[in-house]
């Protein structure tokens, strides 16, 4: 094959200007994380077993929903990175990136739900009930915001898998 036929390298500088809702993703990622951090309690740094592959512990972190939400945050770090236009990347990966957090991120109301529940003190409620007190929060207008982040994440994961179609070019 004639080597100008062959295209550019596969990380040479960027073949394509990133989708601007990737390049959005920079706030959305801010408020993800920082809601999976209010949720979960998660401090500023966490402790990883890293002595072996099939450490005792990875099994006990993965139950963790408070481990689970680190990772996720972890990950929101990443995507946070890849969403600065001039850090170059390719779809497929910002791709995997998303549709790793996005599976923490489906399950983190619900889990968090769980969390609230069990650590609720359901006689103080229900005298706030009978009270004429209602919620002290609001839960649906902050559900309904993680909503709209979640759709800002998807309509990323859209805009790259057209790329992908397109031949996953280098873009920054």
């Amino acid at each position: 094959m004639d080597p100008a036929q062959a295209g550019p390298p596969p990380f040479s500088t960027a073949d394509r200007p990133k989708p601007e809702a990737l390049l959005a993703l920079g706030p959305v990622c801010a408020d993800l994380f920082a809601q999976l951090k209010a949720w979960f309690d998660v401090p500023a740094t966490v402790e990883l077993d890293l002595s072996a592959v099939d450490a005792d512990r990875v099994v006990l972190d993965l139950r963790e929903p408070q481990m689970v939400a680190a990772f996720a945050m972890r990950k929101l770090q990443a995507l946070h990175l890849l969403s600065i236009p001039g850090v170059a990347t390719k779809p497929d990966v910002a791709t995997n990136l998303i549709d790793s957090v996005l599976r923490a991120l489906v399950e983190a109301p619900r889990s968090q739900l769980h969390r609230r529940a069990a650590v609720v003190d359901w006689d103080q409620e229900w005298a706030a009930l009978d009270a004429g007190m209602l919620w002290r929060e609001a839960p649906e207008a902050e559900a309904r915001r993680f909503s709209e982040l979640l759709k800002a994440v998807l309509r990323a994961r859209a805009a790259l898998e057209q790329l992908l179609c397109e031949g996953n070019p280098v873009i920054a």
